[in-house]
């Protein structure tokens, strides 16, 4: 795993693709992500100065909070989930790690979609489907709020759609 991009690697945590997700609406301090994630503030820290050092976070403001100084960040518009050919495995099977912890969480009754296909489609299709998807994404990222925002209800959303191999269908058995 040394060879991996950095990006990558700091994705490839749950607790970090959660924060990235928090912080999407707006800013958040690493006290303010232990509490929403029930971790330590120094755990929160440390996943936090990870995505600072691979640009996934920015800082977005300081401010004095109890005599001391507060750091805020923010995700950074435009992080690279989409397009992680050579690391797919590894982010799939962070993003299934996510997708269990939520799945344990979902509302009883709640209303959701869930889809689970391998299809075969002609390309043109395949285009049309990713951009939607892609629009889709985006859509539900500029609608979200800061956590437990009046109003709000929170969503577990895990998604991977992508061509694959071509491979070849086994020989059928030969009877005699």
């Amino acid at each position: 795993m040394t060879d991996t991009d950095p990006v990558l690697r700091a994705l490839a945590h749950p607790l970090r693709l959660r924060m990235l997700s928090l912080m999407w609406p707006g800013p958040m301090s690493a006290a303010e992500l232990a509490r929403e994630l029930d971790v330590s503030h120094a755990l929160a820290s440390q996943h936090l100065r990870r995505l600072n050092t691979v640009g996934l976070v920015e800082l977005a403001e300081e401010r004095t909070r109890r005599g001391g100084r507060e750091r805020r960040y923010r995700t950074v518009r435009g992080t690279p989930l989409s397009d992680q050919h050579h690391g797919a495995p590894m982010l799939a099977e962070t993003m299934a790690h996510t997708l269990r912890e939520r799945a344990g969480r979902r509302l009883a009754a709640g209303e959701g979609v869930t889809v689970d296909a391998e299809l075969w489609v002609d390309p043109e299709t395949w285009h049309d489907i990713r951009r939607r998807l892609t629009e889709l994404a985006v859509e539900l990222h500029e609608a979200a709020q800061p956590p437990h925002a009046p109003g709000t209800i929170p969503l577990g959303v895990t998604m991977m759609a992508f061509p694959l191999q071509h491979t070849t269908p086994p020989d059928p058995p030969e009877h005699h």
